[in-house]
């Protein structure tokens, strides 16, 4: 079917859709297709008027019937479902959850958003606008047109802050400087709201505990002339007394193990410990009182804060230890009292916890899944806040066809977690600010990782290091011990004669000795919301084997390896960094980028980095028109010699993708990318020719674009996305783009060229 012919096809399904919409309007009634704003100003050049007309027609209601590519789906399914008996029926659901009724001309009152558009003119500066508002109906469609004159605008001529005696005006002065109202800035009622906040934010943190943002007034002179207004910052006189008194900590009385339906008298204090400036309450004796040194943040005497107010409720609650945390500051009876009691009720998740998570994944190129794990955590292990944790995992990989058909994959182990709500460190005490929980990790496990008729593989693993964050955006990991042992435990004859024909299949089943230590930075700042703009980066850097080095007097390239239990030790400096940058360009549109950079130095005791530290290009989150780590090294390209074709791996990684995302309806999300990346050795190697990193590195990236589904149903993400490669690095210099080829109606073409990756969550 030639292009015209779809054209024509989507054509008259449009007009089909929009002339059946039309049918059902009542009679004398009008489908409602939405508003126009039309702004008459002198004051205003182009770019504000539209700018304003903007944001004033987000405002005004109702909202017309949603458009997909011009055509109201919607509403076309809520028509076609016609009158459903049962709501079950598909019918029901066509009409109930897909469709949407019509946005008729009677739903819009033209007074109402009249009303609304000039109070917000006015609440803006705009004293003196006016708005009207019409509608035009032609063909059973109606629109709204809403003309506005503006008039000028006023701005701020001057701020003034009531001066007196008293202590309370005098804390509000202290901080006038930061005041969010500026002189030659319009007027905006928005604007002297969040001042109103400011000022009593400021107050919290001076001991101004009953202080209210509605305590204060800003009274505006626009009397003066020259469409500008003086502003009059004061505190009201209705204000209460304890409104201006500054409140101080009495005593603090903690009940960690409060329940909801707790009597008042088993929270009476005359059981209480006294501990360090608190009181606590804890008659099962579950928790040692020295915890809640390390999250309470108010001690008898301090002046009352808002930060530590706050800082001590999310600090017990990421202690993970309590399902309820409530807080209540109470006046200390007596006249003319300006102090508070502070009590802290604290309701215990229960200690032990037994889960199972079962999973289940296939892959395109026909491996077929499944894994288990079963976890036991224990809360407070030692009365100290400790989280103990124990999972036992296994899992299997079976192709059913292909050319690995019969060479599953079989994995299980054992891994043992202990965590500190503190920083343990000896002989050095270390505090940390701020509302979350530094955390002290301590890691065993065990794992084996089978791979039937070719070989077994034992690994040890065990860790020592602190988790802590500063707020909400970044978080720091650094352990200072980091043991990684691999050692084969059986290799076949049959993969053996492989590695004869494919020296890269040997580095899966090298011994590996990793002693080290490793730093980590997080700094994120779209946590929560795809469709923001904000920037992600995640710093890491892998330092192995130097104090290993510095003893033994390792050096390979002088032939004098050394080895730790049977194991050559590896000895490098690896630094990997990944920098992410998404730019909103709507509401439901957003530009996501990212740039992967890594570099690893192996030196001393050895010449290559271990397989589990190497870099990877190509798969499901990388370069998506080629398969799972397959791209590079360079511009070498294993030969199909054998049946495994092995991992290619690097030293140096240089990955840039680009996506546009874009939501078109319901949980169905739209997605255009292209990726570029490839890896490169830091040292040469013969059997590999090309894969060594030079100044030609530009020229050997692999290139690939295309298109994914993504359905977001809000704990999970499915994604599917379909790409091929554009740029080859392993063609010969001058050939490597293959736009020119490109021919998805050939069945050869699409067998090798096109890729189709199965996720779980975005790929970056």
């Amino acid at each position: 079917m030639s292009i015209r012919k779809y054209y024509i096809i989507i054509i008259l399904f449009t007009l089909l859709a929009s002339c059946n919409n039309l049918k059902k309007i009542p009679a004398g009634d009008a489908l409602y297709t939405g508003s126009t704003i039309r702004i008459d100003s002198t004051s205003l050049n182009k770019k504000q008027r539209k700018s304003l007309a903007s944001d004033l027609h987000s405002l005004v209601r109702p909202k017309p019937n949603k458009k997909i590519l011009g055509i109201r789906f919607k509403l076309s399914a809520y028509n076609l479902a016609g009158n459903p008996k049962k709501e079950s029926s598909l019918a029901g659901w066509l009409k109930n959850k897909v469709g949407e009724p019509p946005v008729l001309l009677s739903d819009v009152s033209l007074d109402r958003n009249i009303k609304l558009l000039q109070n917000t003119l006015e609440n803006t500066g705009f004293f003196q606008a006016t708005v009207q508002g019409d509608t035009i109906v032609k063909n059973k469609k109606a629109t709204a047109i809403y003309t506005v004159q503006t008039g000028p605008r006023y701005f701020i001529n001057e701020v003034r802050f009531t001066i007196d005696s008293s202590e309370l005006q005098k804390k509000i002065n202290e901080d006038s400087t930061q005041t969010f109202l500026k002189p030659g800035q319009p007027f905006d009622l928005a604007v002297v709201k969040d001042e109103r906040e400011r000022i009593d934010a400021n107050l919290k943190e001076k001991g101004f505990y009953f202080f209210d943002p509605d305590f204060m007034i800003v009274q505006v002179d626009s009397t003066i002339g020259n469409n500008k207004v003086n502003l009059y910052v004061k505190v009201k006189p209705s204000a209460p007394e304890v409104a201006r008194q500054v409140y101080t900590i009495n005593e603090v009385y903690i009940f960690p193990g409060y329940r909801l339906n707790s009597l008042a008298s088993d929270t009476a204090k005359k059981e209480a410990v006294y501990y360090k400036g608190y009181y606590v309450l804890d008659r099962q004796k579950q928790y040692k009182p020295s915890l809640f040194e390390h999250t309470m943040q108010f001690s008898p005497g301090d002046i009352y804060n808002r930060t530590d107010h706050n800082t001590t409720l999310s600090r017990l609650v990421n202690l993970g230890l309590f399902k309820f945390v409530k807080n209540r500051l109470e006046v200390v009876p007596g006249i003319d009292s300006a102090k508070l009691n502070a009590y802290y009720y604290l309701t215990p998740f229960p200690r032990q916890a037994l889960r199972t998570e079962i999973n289940a994944s296939t892959k395109t190129n026909n491996l077929t899944g499944s894994s288990i794990t079963t976890g036991w955590r224990k809360r407070n292990a030692f009365r100290g806040g400790e989280l103990l944790g124990i999972d036992a995992t296994g899992g299997f990989e079976v192709q059913y066809s292909g050319q690995l058909k019969g060479y599953n994959t079989y994995h299980y182990g054992l891994e043992t977690n202990l965590s500190f709500p503190r920083f343990l460190i000896p002989l050095i005490k270390v505090s940390n600010k701020g509302g979350f929980i530094p955390k002290t990790n301590m890691l065993l496990a065990y794992d084996v990782l089978i791979k039937q008729k070719l070989y077994r593989m034992n690994s040890f693993r065990a860790s020592f290091g602190y988790v802590w964050k500063n707020n909400f955006l970044t978080e720091q990991q650094f352990n200072p011990i980091a043991i990684n042992y691999v050692q084969p435990a059986y290799i076949s004859q049959q993969y053996s004669d492989s590695i004869l024909k494919n020296a890269s299949l040997a580095k899966a089943v090298e011994k590996q000795f990793i002693l080290g230590s490793v730093y980590n930075y997080n700094y994120n700042q779209v946590q929560d919301n795809i469709f923001k703009t904000g920037i992600y980066f995640n710093g890491n850097v892998d330092i192995s084997g130097n104090v290993a080095g510095l003893l033994t007097g390792a050096n390979v390239n002088k032939g004098k390896p050394k080895f730790i239990l049977g194991a050559q030790f590896s000895q490098y400096l690896r630094m990997e960094t990944d920098l992410r940058y998404y730019l909103k360009l709507s509401a439901t549109k957003v530009l996501a980028n990212r740039i992967i950079i890594g570099v690893a130095l192996p030196y001393g005791n050895s010449t290559a980095l271990p397989f589990v530290k190497q870099f990877f290009a190509g798969g499901n989150n990388s370069v998506r028109a080629f398969r799972s780590r397959s791209v590079g090294p360079g511009s070498y390209k294993q030969p199909p010699t054998t049946t495994f074709l092995a991992d290619q791996s690097g030293d140096l990684k240089l990955e840039l993708n680009s996506e546009l995302r874009a939501k078109l309806f319901s949980i169905v999300h739209g997605a255009l990318f292209i990726d570029a990346g490839n890896i490169w050795l830091y040292n040469t190697d013969t059997s590999k020719p090309g894969a060594r990193f030079s100044n030609k590195f530009l020229k050997e990236l692999a290139v690939g674009t295309g298109v994914g589904l993504r359905f977001d149903i809000s704990f999970l993400v499915l994604r599917l996305d379909l790409a091929f490669p554009l740029r080859k690095p392993y063609l010969p210099d001058g050939q490597r783009w293959v736009i020119n080829k490109i021919d998805f109606s050939s069945a050869s073409w699409r067998k090798e060229n096109l890729v189709l990756n199965l996720g779980i969550g975005y790929p970056f």
